[in-house]
């Protein structure tokens, strides 16, 4: 693996995918001194950078501002693009949240986070509901301790002890022994339960999604209202859907690699 100090790190693409990356956090519009203090680089370094992304077409400018053009959007597509089952993702959580009547989304890990790679609302229960891209912490959510019973005990462990466990709620789980045991237990079971951890109005159940090599490379969950539903009605009413609409996916990866 290439580290900043190898040979092999390519210093100037990485401060360029930085960039990108800063200018998408950001405003819409932001000046070269906006863009060089979010990524700590002098400006005449980053003014280079944002001339040879204007000259790519992914930067546009009106001589004082900088904003990103849609032509980025091909990053982010390109990674979803690789997803075998991605593509038949929409109509599976079509499928399941007609059949449930409840909101319900796909999410992959990223580090720390859940990034969401599809989502279908059909409930609203948080005031900004998370869409394709949004990014959840994985430690607080159901998706996310599905994710993370699939990572080896090694990656496991270097996770609980380097994630920042921030306490979100009364309810979220940052002692990280008692974190591991959570995983663990959902490991056991082949799902997760997670209740007010994120927020007090929200509780979530999730399966893994496998491939053909039984790795847990997504996971599946729907989303309600804390309170309403505690984890026995919630596994009788939804954990039977949520499974076969894993194996509809599972089923997509068939011969892929």
């Amino acid at each position: 693996m290439a580290t900043p100090e190898s040979e092999s790190f390519v210093r100037t693409f990485a401060r360029g995918l930085k960039i990108i990356e800063a200018m998408g956090q950001g405003d819409a519009r932001q000046t070269l001194a906006d863009v060089a203090s979010a990524v700590d680089l002098p400006r005449t370094a980053v003014r280079r950078f944002l001339l040879t992304l204007i000259e790519l077409s992914f930067v546009k400018t009106d001589g004082k501002h900088y904003w990103l053009t849609p032509k980025v959007l091909r990053l982010g597509l390109s990674y979803l693009y690789t997803l075998p089952y991605w593509r038949q993702s929409q109509l599976a959580l079509e499928e399941l949240g007609a059949r449930i009547g409840q909101s319900c989304a796909v999410s992959v890990l990223d580090e720390e986070d859940i990034v969401y790679v599809q989502r279908l609302h059909t409930k609203r229960i948080l005031p900004m509901s998370p869409s394709l891209g949004s990014r959840l912490p994985a430690h607080a959510i159901s998706m996310g301790r599905v994710l993370l019973s699939g990572l080896d005990d090694a990656a496991l462990q270097a996770y609980l002890e380097t994630a920042r466990l921030k306490k979100l709620t009364a309810a979220t789980v940052v002692d990280r022994a008692q974190l591991q045991a959570r995983i663990a237990q959902v490991r056991e079971q082949g799902y997760a339960w997670v209740d007010g951890e994120l927020d007090d109005s929200i509780a979530g159940l999730a399966v893994p999604v496998r491939d053909q090599d039984g790795a847990i490379v997504a996971a599946v969950n729907v989303s309600l209202t804390a309170g309403e539903y505690d984890e026995a009605r919630a596994t009788a009413e939804f954990l039977q859907p949520l499974r076969q609409t894993a194996s509809q996916l599972r089923a997509t990866m068939v011969g892929y690699r």
